[in-house]
C-alpha cells in the first residue's frame, strides 16, 4: 500500500514539473544555439539534445539526494512533528500549484516560483550561446540546472520531503524514476526535431502559445497533492 501511495505523489509530482515552460523553453534554446553552429549536421542536434538532457538528469538526481539529506539531517525534529511537516508540504503544494494556476489568469513571464525569473535569463542565454558540441551541451548543462532550479525546485522539495521518511537507500529508485518522468518532454522535443516533425521555431512558438496551459496542468497537479496530502489521500 505504501508503494501505491508513493508511486501516486511522485509519479503527479514528477508530471507537474516536467510540464514546466522553464525547462522547454532551455531545451529550445540549446537546440538553436546547436542548430546555429552545425546548420547541416542532425545528428549533432540529436546528440547535443540527448547530451543536454542526460545532464540535467544527472544535476537533478544530484540535487534530490542533497534535499534528501538535508531532511534527512533533521530526521529526529520530524519524527517529532511528522503530521506539522506532512501538512507544511501539503500546503506548499497548494500555493505552488495557486501560483501556476494564477499564471493561467493573469500570464506575466518570469512568475515567483513558477518560472526563471526575468534577471536570470540573458544570463543563461549567453552561456548556452557557448554550444557548439554535444560535449559542450553536457557540461553547460550541469551550469544550466541551477538556473532552472528557481521554478523547478518546488515539485521537488515536496517530493524529497515525503521521500526522506523511507531512507536514503529506498528513495533513490524514487528520484531515478522522478528524474526520468522530468525529462520525458525534453527526450520528446529532441526527437520531434531530430525526425523531423517539426522546427525547433515551431516548438518554441507552441511552448509560447500554450504557456498558460501548461501552467494550468502542472497547477492543477500540484493543488490535487497538496489537497490529497492534507486530507490525507495521499
Amino acid at each position: 500500500m505504501a508503494d501505491i501511495l508513493n508511486f501516486t505523489k511522485i509519479t503527479t509530482l514528477a508530471l507537474a514539473d516536467s510540464v514546466n515552460p522553464c525547462a522547454i523553453a532551455v531545451l529550445t534554446m540549446v537546440l538553436v544555439a546547436i542548430l546555429i553552429q552545425n546548420p547541416d549536421k542532425k545528428k549533432k542536434v540529436l546528440q547535443a539534445g540527448l547530451a543536454f538532457t542526460i545532464s540535467i538528469y544527472i544535476g537533478y538526481l544530484f540535487y534530490g539526494v542533497i534535499l534528501i539529506q538535508l531532511f534527512r539531517t533533521f530526521a529526529e525534529f520530524l519524527r517529532e512533528n511528522s503530521f506539522y511537516i506532512y501538512n507544511g508540504l501539503g500546503i506548499f503544494a497548494m500555493i505552488i500549484g495557486a501560483l501556476n494556476i494564477k499564471d493561467y489568469f493573469m500570464y506575466k513571464p518570469g512568475g515567483l516560483a513558477t518560472e526563471m525569473p526575468i534577471f536570470m535569463r540573458p544570463k543563461a542565454k549567453r552561456i548556452i550561446q557557448k554550444i557548439t558540441s554535444p560535449s559542450g551541451a553536457f557540461i553547460i548543462g550541469f551550469l544550466v540546472t541551477i538556473f532552472l532550479l528557481p521554478c523547478t525546485i518546488g515539485p521537488y522539495i515536496i517530493a524529497s520531503g515525503l521521500l526522506c521518511e523511507i531512507g536514503m537507500l529506498c528513495a533513490l529508485p524514487w528520484l531515478l524514476y522522478y528524474n526520468l518522468l522530468f525529462i520525458i518532454p525534453m527526450l520528446v522535443i529532441v526527437g520531434i526535431v531530430y525526425y523531423g516533425f517539426a522546427k525547433v521555431e515551431q516548438v518554441s512558438g507552441w511552448k509560447e502559445k500554450n504557456i498558460k496551459i501548461l501552467h494550468l496542468i502542472a497547477g492543477i497537479l500540484l493543488f490535487l497533492v497538496g489537497i490529497g496530502l492534507l486530507i490525507g489521500w495521499l
